[in-house]
């Protein structure tokens, strides 16, 4: 996962559509779905509470498998990478006292992982104007940029491979 630099009023514009977009096709669906389960398979002295639970299940599983088809499509660029970055932090972040542990010993892996998760933090959170948290994540970031320096290492870590975090 490489971090990349996005448009923030473009990504909040594309994240409501798509969010909207979702909403409205799985309550089309699961209605449609479930008056057409009803219709064909029960009668009107029966409770219809699983035809309805399974015309939202089946929606949701068409809304999940046309958005797995459309991840490449130019207007969820910004959606997609976001989500992705998100599941990358979410990822280190199960490991990050261990990698806080190797920071501390100097480990170049653990430094360069953490810069990641810092650095992608801070979009997000800038994304998010998430401001309160972002004063909490600043000064970890730049004892994090003081301490590769002194080990000699660039601190302007864009690129994470999942590769490196299985060695902790």
């Amino acid at each position: 996962m490489v971090l990349r630099d996005i448009d923030k009023t473009v990504y909040n514009r594309h994240v409501k559509i798509t969010f909207i977009a979702i909403a409205v096709v799985l309550s089309i669906l699961s209605v449609s779905i479930s008056s057409l389960l009803i219709a064909l398979l029960s009668t009107p002295e029966e409770s219809h509470f699983t035809h309805n639970l399974a015309g939202v299940i089946i929606g949701a599983i068409i809304v999940v498998v046309v958005l797995q088809r459309l991840r490449g499509h130019p207007f969820l660029v910004e959606v997609v990478y976001v989500w992705d970055l998100k599941q990358a932090l979410n990822r280190i972040y199960r490991k990050h006292q261990v990698l806080e542990q190797k920071a501390e010993d100097n480990d170049p892996t653990a430094m360069q992982i953490l810069m990641f998760q810092y650095r992608g933090s801070r979009q997000l959170y800038e994304l998010d104007d998430n401001t309160v948290t972002i004063e909490d994540l600043m000064p970890r970031l730049k004892r994090l940029q003081q301490r590769m320096h002194d080990a000699g290492l660039d601190s302007e870590v864009d690129e994470f491979d999942v590769q490196d975090l299985e060695r902790f």
